[in-house]
C-alpha cells in the first residue's frame, strides 16, 4: 500500500447516509452533540462549528488528541430528496410495492440465500411485508364489524316498519358496501400517519427501491452518485493529509460503487492524500446478492483488491438492521487470491456501552442502527470521533487490528457475476 502520512493534520470527510429522508442538519447536530459527549468521556478536545465553504451540508470540526491539532472538514453527500420522491407512493402502490418486492427476493432465490446469513435483517425486511398485511386485515375486519352492525339495525328497522321487500334487501347491502370501503380507507390512512412509530411504510419503501431494479442501480440514484464521485475526486487533489468517506447502512454499497469508479479512472493517484473507507452498518447483501447486481458486485471485487486504500467494515450483533459481521466481499462470492479489503470487526455495543446504557437501548433497533455515530460510555478501539478528527489515518488506527474470529467470510450469494 502507498505511503501515508505520519500524522493527520487536515482531513476531508464525506458522510454518505442510508436511505434516509431526513436531511443534512440531522447528522451536523448529532457529530455535536454526541462528540461533546465522547470527548468528555474519553477525555480529548473537540470542537464543531459552521463550515467556512461547504453550505448547509457541512461542518468542521478541531479535534485536539494525543498532543496534536487535528482540523476536519465534513460534508454530508445527500441523496434525501431521491428517498423523498420514492417514498410518496400511495396507500396501493406501496401495497404493489409489497408483491414486487416479495416476489424478486423469493423468485430470484435471493431470500432463502439470506436467511442463511444473520437473522436481524432479514426479520426487518419481513417486518413490513407482515405488518402491512396485519393492517390491511385489521382494516377489513373493522370494516366488517361496522358495515355488520350497521345493515343489522337498518335490516331490523325496516323489516319491523313495513316487513321484507325489495327496499330491505337493497337498503341492507348499501348499508354494508358504502362505509365498508370507506372505513378500509380511514384505518389504512390513520395506521400510515403513524408509521414515525411503527416504520412499515418506510422499511417497505427503502426495500422496494433496493430491489426495483432487480440490484442494479436506479438511474436517479446514479446520477448523484457520479456527482459525488466528482466531488470526491475533487478533494483528492486538493490539500488534505487524508479524504475519509464513510457509508452507513444502504450507504456503504454506494461508496463501494463510487471509490471503485475513482480507482479505476486514478490508477496512478499520489499517495497524499490517503484514501479511507470507513463502512458501518453495511446491508451489502440485500443488494449484492440480487441477480442484476453485477455492477455492484464487480466493485466489491475491484475495491477490495487495491492496495493504495483502506476499507474497513465496522458492524455489531446488536445491530439487528445490519449484516454483522458479514464479510460483503466475501458473502457476495466475489473474493479472489488478491483480496485485502475489508477488515471486518465489531463495535461490540455489549462491551462499549455501560450495562444501564445498553438496556436502554437494546429494543431501540433504529436507535442502534445509528450507534455508530455516536458516542461510547465504555469506548474500546472503535471511536468514531477519533477516527474523524484525530492525528491518525484509518489505516495507522487499523494497521495492527485483527479481524473478528466470528467474522462471515464464505460465499453465499446465488449468484457470483462480475459482467452482464
Amino acid at each position: 500500500m502507498s505511503a501515508a502520512p505520519t500524522h493527520v493534520r487536515r482531513r476531508k470527510v464525506f458522510y454518505i447516509p442510508g436511505y434516509d429522508p431526513f436531511p443534512a442538519r440531522r447528522y451536523r447536530e448529532l457529530y455535536r452533540s454526541e462528540g461533546a459527549k465522547q470527548a468528555e468521556i474519553s477525555g480529548y478536545g473537540l470542537h464543531v462549528e459552521a463550515a467556512d465553504s461547504d453550505g448547509p451540508y457541512g461542518w468542521r470540526a478541531s479535534g485536539l488528541m494525543d498532543d496534536t491539532r487535528v482540523t476536519a472538514d465534513l460534508e454530508v453527500l445527500l441523496w434525501s430528496d431521491i428517498v423523498r420522491d420514492s417514498m410518496s407512493n400511495s396507500i396501493p402502490a406501496t401495497y404493489l410495492q409489497l408483491i414486487r418486492t416479495s416476489w424478486t427476493y423469493i423468485a430470484s432465490g435471493t431470500l432463502r440465500r439470506l436467511a442463511v446469513l444473520p437473522k436481524g435483517p432479514l426479520i426487518a425486511a419481513l417486518y413490513p411485508i407482515g405488518m402491512l398485511i396485519l393492517q390491511l386485515l385489521a382494516a377489513l375486519l373493522v370494516a366488517h364489524l361496522v358495515g355488520w352492525a350497521l345493515s343489522t339495525v337498518f335490516h331490523a328497522a325496516v323489516l319491523w316498519l313495513v316487513g321484507e321487500g325489495a327496499i330491505t334487501r337493497w337498503g341492507t347491502s348499501l348499508l354494508y358496501w358504502t362505509p365498508f370501503f370507506v372505513i378500509i380507507v380511514l384505518v389504512l390512512r390513520w395506521f400510515k400517519s403513524q408509521d414515525r412509530r411503527i416504520y412499515a411504510y418506510y422499511l417497505m419503501h427503502d426495500y422496494a427501491f433496493s430491489a426495483s431494479h432487480n440490484g442494479a442501480t436506479p438511474p436517479a440514484l446514479q446520477e448523484r452518485m457520479d456527482a459525488f464521485r466528482g466531488t470526491i475526486a475533487t478533494a483528492l487533489l486538493q490539500d488534505y493529509d487524508e479524504v475519509l468517506v464513510v457509508g452507513h447502512s444502504s450507504g456503504a454499497h454506494l461508496v463501494v460503487s463510487i471509490l471503485a469508479d475513482i480507482m479505476r479512472d486514478t490508477p496512478d493517484r499520489p499517495a497524499r492524500p490517503a484514501l479511507s473507507f470507513l463502512s458501518l452498518g453495511h446491508v451489502i447483501p440485500m443488494v449484492s446478492f440480487l441477480p442484476d447486481a453485477w455492477q455492484l458486485r464487480a466493485d466489491l471485487q475491484f475495491l477490495s483488491e487495491q492496495d493504495d486504500l483502506v476499507w474497513i467494515d465496522v458492524t455489531a450483533p446488536g445491530d439487528g438492521c445490519s449484516y454483522a459481521l458479514c464479510d460483503p466481499v466475501g458473502v457476495s462470492g466475489v473474493a479472489t487470491r488478491d483480496k485485502q479489503w475489508p477488515l471486518v470487526f465489531s463495535a461490540q455495543f455489549s462491551r462499549t456501552l455501560s450495562e444501564e446504557n445498553w438496556e436502554k437501548l437494546r429494543r431501540k433497533f433504529f436507535r442502534l442502527h445509528f450507534q455508530y455515530l455516536c458516542a461510547f460510555d465504555r469506548p474500546l478501539d472503535y471511536d468514531y470521533f477519533q477516527i474523524t478528527a484525530g492525528p491518525l489515518t484509518l489505516g495507522q488506527r487499523y494497521a495492527n487490528r485483527p479481524p473478528s474470529k466470528s467474522r462471515i467470510d464464505v460465499g453465499v450469494s446465488k449468484y457470483t457475476s462480475v459482467k452482464p
